[in-house]
């Protein structure tokens, strides 16, 4: 079948940027193209606090996507003391939703990037992802039980993996896939959704006319 994957990180400032893109991506094409999220983790496994140089950096990163794409982020995060930036926990749990009710996958991971951008929450820390689940509809002695499983971490490697195997360099990262023929990138980095659109409507007209 038909559609897109999707490779990005909850907590990777451009695919914040580009969230917005995705929702109206996914709001245009509908059930034809529906859309496969990849984690590619981008900081897994982090175990020391933010520098003040790494803040420094991370917060120009985000100058620029909430000036490039007019995303709302809560600064206040640069205040926090102690922070260390690992995006593990939070690729584990939009994998685990995947694994529980993959058509909330996407919901889901839009809703820990708001989360963790907009709202200043903590979205390395186990019960916020579990109280996000549940907002979500999915029983949170559920998502807990998953997200801890050995397989879940299995499965978050094998999607840290994915990208890289070939050849995902950055995110977000868009492809569009047939079973028939070749992954066509559609960008790779931010773009706005009208370059985006017609590149999708192209691809489905060129693989209609085969």
């Amino acid at each position: 079948m038909k559609h897109l994957t999707y490779y990005a990180d909850p907590m990777c400032s451009w695919c914040w940027g580009f969230a917005p893109q995705i929702d109206l991506i996914t709001l245009h094409f509908g059930e034809r193209l529906p859309v496969l999220l990849v984690m590619g983790g981008l900081r897994p496994g982090t175990t020391e606090p933010m520098t003040p140089e790494l803040k420094a950096s991370i917060r120009g990163h985000w100058e620029h996507v909430q000036e490039r794409s007019g995303q709302p982020f809560d600064f206040s995060f640069f205040d926090r003391r102690g922070f260390v930036y690992d995006t593990a926990p939070a690729c584990k749990a939009v994998v685990t939703v995947r694994t529980i009710a993959d058509k909330l996958a996407l919901q889901y991971f839009r809703s820990v990037q708001k989360a963790f951008y907009a709202d200043g929450m903590d979205v390395t820390d186990a019960e916020n992802l579990a109280r996000l689940a549940s907002e979500a509809g999915i029983v949170r002695d559920a998502f807990l039980a998953e997200f801890h499983s050995p397989e879940m971490e299995q499965a978050t490697a094998q999607d840290f993996l994915a990208g890289p195997r070939i050849g995902v360099t950055g995110y977000p990262t868009l492809l569009a896939e047939d079973p028939n023929g070749p992954p066509q990138l559609v960008t790779a980095g931010y773009r706005k959704l009208d370059d985006v659109i017609p590149a999708l409507e192209d691809w489905l007209e060129g693989e209609q006319e085969r």
